[in-house]
């Protein structure tokens, strides 16, 4: 359990005891006073906490949590993305209910959760485990959110060199996916590298960006990293990528496409870069993820889980396709209208 202040990045937390529940709470309390929330909402905030925690602690199985700041366009909050292999829920609805209880208590927790949020969504399938992400803001969170994406170091390791990011430049919205090579600080600090160069890199097609976050990873031992343009009025996708950087785009109908990534290491030596067009309509979904998740993934398992947020959606392909040797990262995004 870290005491560390809460970065960017967040915060991992292992739900294995009580003692787990105290130290998430007080993380996030603090979160929310750093970030400005008001103490109402903190309050709020802190029962959101407790009840992810009490419900990882009675039922879950290999329960994680992550902790994080998320940020809108005037203010910021704290999001809670809690994570289980435990033996999930047929009905979430049902279980939100209050006074709903599969393990003797009062069964208030779900739905505790659901009205102190400014945002909720979640997935649970029986025998596979349940993944539940809150947001916490000032005030409600009417955004449907398109686009979501989380990391995870490998075991052993505090920090991340996966990374991912999304920005809006006028009428553009672009993602990134980052994976630093090796492991540990160094390559974390190359993937922070890329994300700031993304933040501030100008409003150009994804290969031109990609040329853009070549030329700024001079300075670091580089990393695999591949840009994403959703375009609903073109309704395409454009895709430029160095590296082991996984793509693939979902259709409403169930159909995967894998997109190409050329080889080559930004920030070294002089990799080809190249962008591609893709189809992409109104009921497409991009996936996009470091090597460290398996290639194996089928979101036909996983019955309704294309029709829930894209970051309900990033967490469910990380636990179960993510691999603890490695570092891992997933992004995912729809288009917009």
């Amino acid at each position: 359990m870290t005491a560390e202040p809460v970065s960017d990045r967040g915060a991992w937390f292992r739900v294995e005891d009580g003692s787990s529940g105290s130290g998430i709470r007080r993380a996030a309390e603090r979160l929310g006073d750093r970030l400005g929330l008001p103490a109402g909402r903190i309050a709020d905030l802190a029962i959101v906490a407790a009840e992810l925690t009490s419900n990882l602690i009675k039922h879950a199985v290999d329960g994680t949590l992550l902790l994080r700041p998320v940020r809108r366009e005037l203010d910021a909050g704290v999001e809670l993305i809690a994570i289980d292999a435990g033996p999930g829920m047929a009905d979430l609805t049902d279980s939100a209910r209050d006074g709903h209880s599969t393990a003797g208590t009062l069964g208030i927790g779900l739905g505790a959760i659901v009205r102190q949020s400014s945002w909720f969504d979640a997935y649970s399938r029986p025998g596979r485990g349940t993944v539940i992400a809150v947001r916490v803001f000032a005030t409600a969170d009417t955004e449907r959110p398109w686009v979501g994406g989380l990391t995870r170091p490998l075991t052993g390791e505090t920090v991340s060199g996966d990374g991912h990011a999304w920005r809006i430049v006028g009428d553009r919205r672009q993602v990134l996916v980052t994976d630093g090579l090796g492991h540990g600080p160094l390559a974390a600090a190359a993937s922070d590298a890329a994300l700031t160069a993304f933040r501030d890199a100008p409003p150009a097609s994804p290969a031109e960006v990609v040329r853009h976050l070549h030329r700024s990873l001079s300075h670091t031992r580089g990393a695999a990293l591949a840009v994403a343009e959703p375009d609903p009025v073109a309704g395409l996708l454009r895709y430029a990528g160095l590296g082991n950087i996984s793509g693939h785009i979902l259709t409403g109908i169930g159909q995967r496409r894998g997109l190409v990534s050329l080889p080559g290491i930004a920030g070294h030596q002089r990799p080809a870069i190249r962008e591609y067009d893709y189809p992409f309509d109104s009921d497409s979904l991009l996936i996009m993820h470091t090597d460290g998740v398996a290639d194996r993934w089928q979101l036909a398992e996983y019955p309704g889980l294309l029709g829930r947020s894209p970051l309900v959606v990033a967490a469910t392909l990380l636990r179960d396709a993510g691999v603890r040797r490695d570092d891992a990262g997933v992004l995912v995004a729809r288009s917009w209208s």
